[in-house]
């Protein structure tokens, strides 16, 4: 039986709240202590839970939902795309090697994801190999845009290489500073707008040819994979009848939905049994998004409730799938 992987698990290091402390002015972002929280120069604020930084917490916390092991990676928020790029590169390997330290409080439990300056690709490349070589990361976190432009643009194309040549896999999670109408209420902006970036990331990925372009490239979709794998027949016609669609690619959609992983992070049963038919259990992993509250806080009882489920399908998607995107057991 494979070990309980969950490899969306996010932290804050206390290394960066350090940093954010004596200097706030330089990363545009501020620790509140009174209200126990980061607020960003625009206004924007985010909770500092205790799980960002301890990892006695984080531990407890995958004690308290059956896990064995969690990829810790960067809360979006930190991401500092908004930064210069001198700063960004700073303030990503605090960031990096905080996570690094945590994850070397208990090597058998924690691991290590990257985040990386994305406004600079080459800067981004350079610490995507420090990473690899002085940490043993095999992951790295990537926001689905980079402020206003797409994760599948050319210009990024080589960090995205690079991951692929060093066999590291990338875990894209929703980040964006772009407004939807429509979605300014009711926590919207996160309840449809997370997994429509994701949805419109995974569209740019398929139809640009950057897929075609790196064949081996392994790419993890947060949340199930936004509305990609419950609208791709949509994508797939559309890429029959438009001639737009098929500019860069002639593969359809509808044959690259395998090219991606996914976490199981749906909140519902019956759309991952759906998942689950239609991509497979090998490409499918634990993802809880601890410790927010839009995470899933009981993994195993939301498998366990996903009907005729295989004890081939659980294994996989508890930890055999993780396992081989992180290099494990080889």
């Amino acid at each position: 039986m494979p070990p309980r992987i969950d490899i969306h698990s996010h932290v804050i290091p206390s290394g960066l709240l350090d940093a954010l402390d004596r200097d706030p002015r330089r990363y545009r972002m501020r620790v509140d202590r009174d209200g126990n929280r980061l607020v960003r120069d625009d206004g924007s604020a985010l909770p500092l839970f205790r799980e960002f930084s301890d990892p006695r917490v984080k531990l407890e916390a995958m004690d308290r939902k059956g896990l064995d092991r969690s990829v810790l990676s960067a809360a979006p928020f930190v991401f500092f795309y908004w930064l210069d790029a001198d700063i960004a590169l700073e303030a990503s390997r605090l960031v990096n090697d905080g996570i690094a330290a945590m994850a070397a409080s208990d090597p058998g439990r924690l691991m290590g994801m990257a985040t990386l300056p994305m406004q600079n690709p080459d800067a981004a490349i350079a610490e995507l190999e420090r990473t690899v070589k002085t940490h043993g990361f095999r992951a790295v976190e990537l926001g689905c845009s980079v402020e206003d432009e797409q994760l599948a643009h050319t210009r990024f194309r080589p960090v995205l290489r690079r991951a692929e040549e060093l066999d590291v896999f990338i875990f894209t999670h929703p980040y964006s500073n772009v407004e939807f109408c429509g979605i300014e209420n009711y926590y919207l902006r996160n309840l449809i707008g997370n997994p429509l970036h994701t949805t419109i990331m995974a569209a740019h990925l398929m139809l640009s040819g950057a897929l075609d372009e790196l064949p081996k490239l392994r790419i993890c979709l947060a949340h199930g994979g936004g509305y990609v794998p419950y609208q791709f027949g949509r994508l797939a016609h559309g890429h029959e009848v438009r001639e737009e669609t098929r500019a860069h690619t002639q593969a359809s959609p509808r044959d690259l939905l395998r090219r991606f992983y996914y976490d199981a992070l749906i909140h519902d049963a019956r759309p991952l049994r759906y998942l689950i038919d239609l991509v497979g259990a090998d490409r499918i992993v634990i993802g809880t998004d601890d410790p927010f509250d839009m995470g899933e806080h009981e993994p195993l009882a939301a498998l366990d409730a996903v009907k005729d489920l295989t004890p081939e399908e659980r294994e996989r998607i508890c930890g055999g799938t993780a396992m081989e995107l992180l290099g494990l057991g080889k």
